[in-house]
């Protein structure tokens, strides 16, 4: 009996194959190869740094939500992103125009910590990265997200004096000149293309539209979202009110948590000596099938 049993295992081993696999079976480059990853783990190019996107924020698609953890967090996973991108659309809250908009650069390090009927806050250190310049400067950041029954907007402190360093007064004197001086108003559409590009004398709207965005993700934001703007779908400027120059966007948001694609309505002013502020913000209704545009060139 225990021979015949013996024969038939044997048989269908050389049949089936054997029942138990290894780590050394998973072919190296397949898709089991990274199936040991963090699903939060933020993609990395082949020399080890963060990939991100002009506005600084990481592509990735499906998402999966992580436990939220304190003490000290991995940076390259999006608990530790999603905090740092709030203090990038604060820095442009603060200190954007269409000559200064900051994108994240990179996490060095993060910590989480529980506060007592006040919500989760968190401890970064973090590089961002002036757009229009294309210089980084190393940041000390706080972000408190709010317990949920607060339902606030996060709140931000952060250290970040190099921003200001970069002296655009003569470059935006002369943009603001420029637009009161112009006998058509201005208006353009689809900042980026479907291609990816953006006319140069396009770029200075499209830098405003991104730091008028920021108005909108630092009050939506959550441990639950992370917000990139993807487009510019159309921009208008309007009559100029009390030297503040004044234009309407409809912009498109990527939540890359939920993989949506949002449209909001903003009314923007913007002067040097007032900077940019968002008198009116609007969500419209959601497009099921809209797609992401390309990225600027």
């Amino acid at each position: 009996m225990n021979l015949t049993i013996l024969i038939v295992m044997a048989v269908l081993t050389g049949v089936l194959g054997s029942p138990y696999v290894t780590d050394t079976d998973v072919t190296p480059g397949s898709d089991s190869a990274g199936m040991s990853a963090h699903p939060n783990s933020v993609p990395e190019a082949a020399d080890g740094t963060e990939v991100f996107h002009e506005e600084g924020v990481v592509e990735e698609e499906g998402v999966e939500e992580d436990v939220m953890a304190t003490g000290e967090l991995n940076p390259s996973h999006y608990p530790a992103q999603r905090a740092a991108n709030v203090v990038k659309h604060y820095l442009n809250t603060r200190y954007g125009s269409p000559y200064r908009w900051v994108g994240l650069h990179k996490v060095h390090s993060a910590n989480a910590e529980e506060v007592a009927e006040s919500g989760r806050k968190y401890h970064l250190e973090i590089s961002v990265q002036e757009m229009t310049g294309n210089t980084t400067e190393k940041c000390s950041a706080e972000v408190l997200f709010p317990a949920l029954e607060n339902q606030r907007s996060p709140q931000v402190q952060a250290s970040c004096e190099a921003l200001l360093t970069a002296n655009t007064t003569a470059q935006e004197e002369a943009l603001y000149q420029q637009y009161r001086r112009n006998h058509t108003l201005l208006s353009g559409h689809n900042l980026p293309d479907s291609y990816g590009h953006i006319d140069p004398d396009m770029k200075p709207l499209w830098h405003l539209g991104g730091v008028a965005s920021s108005f909108v993700m630092l009050k939506e934001s959550t441990e639950n979202t992370l917000y990139n703007m993807a487009q510019v779908a159309n921009v208008t400027q309007l009559e100029t009110e009390n030297d503040q120059l004044r234009f309407n966007y409809h912009v498109l948001l990527h939540d890359m948590v939920s993989q949506e694609i949002i449209h909001w309505k903003l009314l923007v002013t913007w002067s040097p000596a007032e900077g940019v502020k968002v008198l009116q913000m609007e969500e419209l209704p959601k497009c099921e099938h809209c797609e992401v545009p390309p990225k600027p060139n």
